[in-house]
This record gives C-alpha cells, sequence and structure tokens, in this order.
C-alpha cells in the first residue's frame, strides 16, 4: 500500500500562504490547509504545534523575502525609509498576508534581520542607547500600520474597486453644503484612500523620522 506524501515545511507555507492570498487569517485553519494538501491535520502539527505558530512562519517569509539582497546605504534616515519601502513592496505583492506581520509578531530569520537592520539604524542616528529600543517599537507599530491598512485596499477586486470610487464620488460629490460645509468646499480636491498610498507612506515615514531628528538636535544642544 502506498503510504501518504510526507510534505516538507516549505511546501505546506507554500499553500497557506495560497489559501491567505484567497481568503483571510479568520477564516483560515489548519484543517482547511490539510484539506488542500490531501492529508490530514496531524501531520501538519509535525511541523507546527499550532495554527499561530504556522502564521507567523508565514508572515516570516515575507520579511525574509523583503530583506534577501538587501544592502544598508545613506544615512540613518535613508535605511529606514528604504527598509520600510522594501516592506511594504514586499507584502503588498501578497495584500492578504499584510496584516499577519502586525497582528502574529514573528520571532523568526525575517523578523530578526528587520529588527537587526532597524536597531543599527537607530544607533547611527545619535540616539542614546536608552531611547533606541523605543524608537524602534513607535517606527516598527508605525510601518505596520500602514502596510495593513494598505494590504486592505489591495485585497479588494477591480470590481470591487469601482464601487467603492463610485461610492466615495456619490458620498463628497454630493454632501449637502449645509450639513457639511467644508466637504462641499474641498470635494474637488478630496482624494480616495487608494490614492497616492506610496506617496502617503514615505511623507508619513519621513515626518516620524525628522521628529526623531529633532530630539536628537534638541538633546545636544542642552548638553
Amino acid at each position: 500500500m502506498t503510504g501518504r506524501r510526507r510534505w516538507s515545511t516549505e511546501e505546506i507555507l507554500d499553500t497557506a500562504a495560497e489559501l491567505l492570498r484567497t481568503g483571510d487569517a479568520e477564516s483560515f485553519s489548519v484543517r482547511k490547509l490539510a484539506a488542500a494538501l490531501g492529508t490530514d491535520s496531524s501531520s501538519l502539527y509535525r511541523h507546527f504545534r499550532n495554527k499561530t505558530e504556522l502564521l507567523r512562519a508565514v508572515a516570516d517569509r515575507v520579511l525574509q523575502a523583503a530583506m534577501d539582497g538587501y544592502r544598508p546605504e545613506g544615512d540613518w534616515k535613508q535605511r529606514i525609509t528604504a527598509l520600510g519601502l522594501r516592506l511594504r513592496e514586499a507584502f503588498g505583492e501578497q495584500p492578504q498576508l499584510a496584516a499577519l506581520w502586525g497582528r502574529y509578531a514573528s520571532g523568526g530569520t525575517g523578523s530578526r534581520l528587520v529588527m537587526e537592520e532597524l536597531l543599527q539604524a537607530l544607533r547611527a542616528s545619535g540616539l542614546p542607547d536608552e531611547e533606541v529600543p523605543v524608537r524602534y517599537h513607535r517606527i516598527v507599530i508605525l510601518i505596520a500600520s500602514l502596510i495593513a491598512s494598505e494590504g486592505g485596499i489591495g485585497s479588494i477586486t477591480a470590481t470591487e474597486y469601482e464601487q467603492a470610487m463610485e461610492q466615495f464620488r456619490v458620498a463628497v460629490l454630493g454632501a449637502d453644503p449645509e450639513r457639511f460645509p467644508a466637504l462641499a468646499h474641498f470635494a474637488r480636491d478630496v482624494r480616495p484612500l487608494g490614492a497616492d498610498r506610496r506617496a502617503a507612506f514615505e511623507e508619513i515615514l519621513a515626518a516620524h523620522l525628522s521628529r526623531i531628528e529633532e530630539s536628537i538636535s534638541d538633546a545636544r544642544a542642552y548638553r
């Protein structure tokens, strides 16, 4: 009798990522993954102890892909900006996986690579060592939140996007000027959430890094 096929960890993660691209973390289950692989759940628990561990591994693969070939260049702000854009691009190719990073924090290789580069860049900024972990945490929250918000938009279909744009136009251009005077005034210039996402990402991150730079300059002035 032919034995049941043994799936490798990479094959399991590939299939899990594909299921997550067409669904979400809430509807995802080890049972569904096992069915897609043509096996039973117990065989997958030899690789991962539970669903959370599996999802963390999927998120970490995206981080590893983002860091593949990365070489730090420029000053500390340029390094953090470049890293943020690499993460944005990596998750942008798999929008349904974007929320996994923030929700299922990974301790894998990809996560460690991201942490190391951010911490190294912040140390290069001139921040005192005691401030680096706090600043690191704020930056990660900011980048993960921006990427997750884009992931929600990036995962909708073309039809859903057009419907959303039509609803946006009706809501904005049709706003009652007596009840919504500011909205009516700026109606033709207000952009939908899906517009200029990269520019917004860069601008928000740059503003945050500038605040850090200002705090460093202020601290030096008081010495």
